[in-house]
């Protein structure tokens, strides 16, 4: 482990360097991971283990668009790819990647697999933290570990195509076998993690949760389109208010933020821009910090789990998703996206 100062707090990280490739290799010579699902996270964390090296089975419904992408990806059923009980039983590791829904469903199949020695391996702690409400409990005889890429799956495979990693927590539920610290870190070394920093199952869905609501999509939507509105109502036209919203923090201002931080966005920014940013931010930072607190509360109190449970166990959950984001793709701001995409260079 390294220690490494996070604020004038100091954390224990794993890196690849005192935890190389070789030695993940190693601790997983003899596993066989079995990666269900191929939706979000599947694709991204299967690939990258297997060109690391990793022996990697694919369990997925027959005859799905998700089986049809992962034989396109190069997985061969009967040998690669496998139904979902099957690599159930095939895997001593079992990446239960799921959608929130499909493990509470699929969960009475898997337990039924979860043999002694074995390890249950999450990417969200939602399942076990809200395991009243999921009912999903797991044996006392196998480990229950978590390794969580701080972003998308399609981010997660991007990143190590073009050599860097993705930062990932990692926590251990449950140590039966006395190896949980090793498979974990092996695990999170294997999916192509830049490093790996500890939390609990509980912390990850809260902080995750938050996220997604918040500054992650949820709150960066609401004020895209209050500002979007706010232009447009002003006279300012879809072109204009979109670069100025969207297309300027999109393309210019936040990888400055990613290379340096928000302090060398700001000095490499207008002394004009320096002045109002530095004026204005406080006053956001206390119109929305309420939000936030009223957020968090929602996501311990478990109601945020609950939402999230009863609207995507219904039958026409998809239908409803595909109305609400056909709304959010229609409106004036991202058809104003939309185009402004194509006119970007590279897609001359």
């Amino acid at each position: 482990m390294a220690k490494i100062n996070f604020g004038g707090v100091t954390e224990d990280v794993v890196t690849r360097e005192e935890f190389p490739l070789e030695k993940a290799r190693e601790v997983l010579k003899e596993e066989t991971i079995a990666v269900l699902g191929y939706g979000v996270q599947g694709p991204g964390q299967a690939l990258n283990l297997k060109d690391n090296g990793f022996n990697v089975i694919i369990g997925q419904r027959k005859n799905s668009k998700s089986w049809d992408k992962a034989v396109s990806d190069g997985w061969v059923p009967g040998e690669t790819l496998f139904e979902l009980e099957e690599a159930c039983e095939k895997g001593t590791i079992i990446q239960f990647l799921l959608s929130d829904a499909g493990q509470i469903s699929f969960w009475p199949t898997v337990k039924k697999h979860l043999t002694k020695g074995k390890a249950l391996y999450f990417s969200h702690g939602f399942g076990i933290t809200y395991k009243e409400r999921t009912g999903i409990v797991p044996p006392d005889d196998v480990d229950v570990i978590l390794v969580a890429p701080k972003g998308s799956g399609t981010s997660l495979r991007r990143m190590f195509l073009q050599g860097r990693g993705l930062n990932s927590s990692y926590a251990i539920f449950q140590d039966a076998t006395g190896r949980a610290k090793e498979r974990v870190t092996a695990l999170g070394i294997g999916v192509g993690s830049g490093y790996l920093f500890e939390t609990n199952f509980k912390k990850e869905v809260y902080s995750d949760l938050t996220g997604e609501r918040g500054t992650l999509m949820g709150a960066i939507q609401g004020i895209f389109a209050a500002q979007y509105e706010v232009l447009r109502a002003n006279g300012h036209s879809p072109s204009e208010a979109f670069n100025e919203t969207v297309e300027e923090l999109t393309q210019s201002l936040m990888p400055l933020v990613a290379e340096n931080g928000m302090d060398w966005m700001y000095a490499n920014c207008s002394t004009t821009a320096q002045r109002g940013a530095l004026d204005w931010w406080k006053k956001f930072k206390d119109a929305t910090k309420p939000v936030f607190e009223d957020l968090y509360s929602e996501v311990a109190a478990g109601n945020e789990a609950q939402k999230s449970i009863d609207s995507n166990s219904k039958e026409d959950y998809r239908v409803k998703l595909e109305a609400e984001l056909t709304e959010l793709r229609e409106s004036e701001m991202w058809r104003a996206g939309s185009a402004v995409r194509k006119l970007r260079p590279e897609n001359e």
